[in-house]
């Protein structure tokens, strides 16, 4: 497939977003529009950089790197983490936990008794006070595109779906256990501990998100593109 460069008009902010582990979602219309207007080119492109560009049928686009390392990072984990006992948290107070995390909203006034109701899980992700809730999870989660926040309002966006979905699979697994009259419990999922925790990490499975290689983004694309020109010659 011949690029045209100039078609690309976004190319460099969508490159740095999704580089870093973003989330482009139609929350950011323009680099959403130039996504969905040019999604073969933009594929074509990174592909010869390395990565794989998703876009999720529910409406956001991101990367998952071609060769994809095993390990989840302490980001992903605390994300991942948080919403499991967000699900069960809501479920509790009677709330839909899928109508809230799909485009619903959680007050920043709701976090002091969700981290005292589920201290000893907030301890394994080293989350022992509201503010490093705030910082370590909630703000986390809107630099990646997975929320907005606004006047204290933390509204979630569609790439939630990626943490929901693994929710729903092991809740799926739950009840086929108890149909089983299994005696083994499934528990919630345990942090390990990892070096870096720097980039929310990807792979094919939704939570399974991969450290990409130590390449600044202005060398990665220069180098995609300098590859693509040569094969077009």
């Amino acid at each position: 497939m011949h690029l045209d460069l100039n078609e690309l008009s976004q190319l460099a902010p969508i490159f740095r977003e999704l580089f870093k582990g973003y989330h482009v979602s139609r929350r950011d219309p323009e680099l959403y529009a130039q996504l969905s207007n040019f999604q073969d080119q933009y594929r074509t492109l990174f592909k010869a950089l390395g990565f794989e560009l998703v876009c999720d049928t529910r409406g956001f686009y991101y990367f998952v790197p071609d060769l994809a390392a095993a390990a989840v990072n302490k980001t992903a984990q605390r994300l991942a983490l948080f919403t499991f006992i967000l699900v069960e948290h809501l479920a509790d107070q009677g709330r839909d936990p899928i109508a809230v995390l799909d485009g619903g909203s959680l007050g920043r006034d709701e976090l002091p008794s969700l981290l005292e109701k589920y201290r000893d899980l907030f301890i394994q992700a080293e989350v022992q006070t509201v503010e490093e809730l705030e910082e370590k999870i909630m703000r986390r989660m809107t630099q990646l595109g997975f929320a907005g926040e606004e006047n204290g309002v933390y509204r979630f966006l569609p790439p939630m779906h990626r943490f929901l979905d693994v929710c729903l699979s092991v809740q799926q697994d739950r009840d086929l256990a108890a149909s089983l009259h299994s005696v083994l419990p499934l528990p919630a999922p345990v942090l390990i501990d990892e070096d870096s925790d720097e980039k929310l990490l990807q792979t094919d499975d939704p939570l399974d998100l991969t450290e990409f290689e130590e390449e600044s983004e202005e060398d990665a694309l220069a180098r995609a593109i300098a590859e693509e020109q040569e094969t077009d010659a």
